[in-house]
């Protein structure tokens, strides 16, 4: 990931807590003193935050590190999958399923010291909604019409459609002070911790609020120490540098931890993506048969045991089992250079093509795109691989279009409904998707909402709208001693306040 210099995240408080951005803190002194409430947890990371904003390009980086420990959300997204009420104390949906009337849970403020009021959730809500957002799930809230405010704690969202995903969408918005700064560089969240040190390029601290709303954090600091090579990463591990890595990318990084009775390795469930995304409206990947037939010249097994041993998935289209529509789809594009060769004639290039892969420079990505290459040049198709930064990528692929096709992890669930958004970066754009996607968000039942979306993973896939290679596998890797840390990481989320040393 792109690294900065030193910034100083102000919160408009001071510190009750000394934040440290490296290891041998007090706080290790005291742990060691059998005091588990002063501990430091040291935790190993590959995606730093761009920013700390969740609508200006912070990354997955910003939302592992603050999602949950430095920000709340109305609604909280659990590691389980469920959502649960968080600064929402309870909801009401009216009938007809277009009003929501939220009651804001008491006793809440922010870091700074004001009280969280229906305004401040309001102007968070309309901060994702804005023009120059350029959060993910912006578009998900196209169905909202009003918010009103009649009193400080009561905050009424009117929808213009009903929208059945709505509380779940809300999840994904950050309670931020109406007040608040520069949200880029500085904070002022309700979460169980506040920012400390950011040494961009080396470190990010979190150090525990003590004027938390619920129950406070297990733990006195946390660190996300940030790495550009998931070998140094996993070395940090070793020699006791970090306790825990939110994400191991190698079964070579992970065999030196295998029956050690010093580490423990849990294995969660992913959602966690990695595409082939190709740009849909651009020759010759705007034809359906040379899309199935890039599809079909990759050999996805071969892939992702290059990758990822005995771990991992396939999947055949963008939705992982975790999803309540998921449908095995492997078999729709299967595993067959002849029947490339076929597609790529039927389309009028029985020579073959050339196209521009771009490529984010962070693993996996160089590894898969070369691997893309060599498997593409057996059915005569030539791939020049373009290796960008992940600012570059958000940029010239997501904001611009100006790609043919690009590498990289869609780590959300539920987003399958992206294909239903001709604007969205891939540029698909089939009608009958869209009209699905719609209908399933204004179903009025869970059970209408997924015949629906299974409607659509099928389609999608037979369009081979992108080449969904293999789902990621999740791999926490700890100290034995560390326990309490989340390992379903859904949406890169990594809550980190129960987490213990000792």
């Amino acid at each position: 990931m792109t690294r900065f210099h030193t910034v100083r995240a102000a919160v408009g408080l001071i510190l009750s807590v000394a934040v440290v951005a490296g290891c041998g803190s007090s706080g290790d002194d005291e742990r060691a003193a059998g005091n588990e409430e002063a501990a430091v947890i040291h935790v190993g990371s590959l995606y730093e935050p761009q920013n700390l904003s969740n609508v200006d390009g912070g990354g997955q980086g910003v939302t592992e590190a603050l999602n949950g420990n430095v920000y709340e959300s109305l609604f909280k997204l659990t590691d389980d999958g469920e959502l649960e009420n968080l600064l929402a104390e309870d909801y009401s949906v009216s009938p007809d399923g277009l009003t929501y009337t939220v009651t804001l849970r008491e006793g809440v403020a922010f870091h700074s010291g004001k009280p969280v009021t229906s305004e401040d959730v309001r102007s968070s809500v309309e901060r994702v909604t804005a023009e120059s957002s350029q959060s993910a799930r912006k578009s998900s809230f196209e169905p909202l019409a009003s918010i009103e405010t009649p009193d400080e704690r009561t905050v009424v969202f009117t929808l213009a459609t009903p929208s059945i995903s709505f509380p779940y969408n809300l999840s994904y918005v950050w309670i931020v002070n109406t007040d608040a700064g520069d949200l880029k560089t500085e904070e002022d969240g309700t979460g169980p911790y506040t920012v400390g040190d950011w040494t961009r390029g080396s470190s990010l601290s979190l150090a525990r609020w003590d004027e938390y709303w619920g129950e406070p954090a297990a733990n006195a600091e946390v660190v996300f120490q940030y790495f550009t090579d998931a070998s140094a990463m996993g070395n940090a591990l070793l020699t006791n540098e970090v306790d825990i890595l939110t994400s191991v990318q190698s079964p070579d990084a992970l065999a030196q931890f295998e029956g050690n009775p010093d580490y423990t390795i849990a294995e969660g469930t992913s959602t966690t993506k990695e595409l082939l995304a190709f740009n849909d409206q651009m020759a010759p990947f705007d034809d359906v048969q040379v899309r199935k037939a890039v599809y079909s010249a990759i050999d996805g097994e071969k892939l992702l045991s290059s990758i990822w041993g005995d771990y991992g998935t396939l999947i055949g289209s963008m939705v992982p089992p975790t999803d309540p529509w998921y449908e095995d789809l492997t078999d729709v594009n299967p595993y067959d250079p002849a029947l490339a060769e076929e597609l790529l004639a039927e389309a009028g290039l029985p020579d073959g093509f050339s196209f521009t892969l771009d490529t984010p420079t962070y693993d996996p990505h160089p590894t898969v795109a070369e691997f893309v290459q060599s498997e593409l040049a057996k059915v005569g198709v030539t791939v020049e691989i373009n290796p960008i930064s992940a600012d570059e990528w958000y940029t010239k692929v997501f904001q611009e279009r100006d790609f043919e096709a690009t590498l990289q992890e869609h780590v959300n669930d539920r987003d399958v409904v992206w294909y239903g958004d001709p604007d969205f970066y891939w540029g698909y754009d089939n009608p009958q998707v869209t009209a699905w996607v719609q209908e399933a968000e204004q179903a009025a039942t869970p059970e209408e909402q997924t015949e629906k979306l299974r409607l659509v993973n099928r389609q999608i896939a037979e369009d081979a709208a992108s080449a969904w290679l293999y789902l990621y596998p999740q791999i926490v890797v700890s100290s034995s001693d560390v326990s309490g840390y989340p390992v379903n990481g859904l949406n890169s989320q990594f809550f980190v306040y129960d987490i213990t040393k000792g």
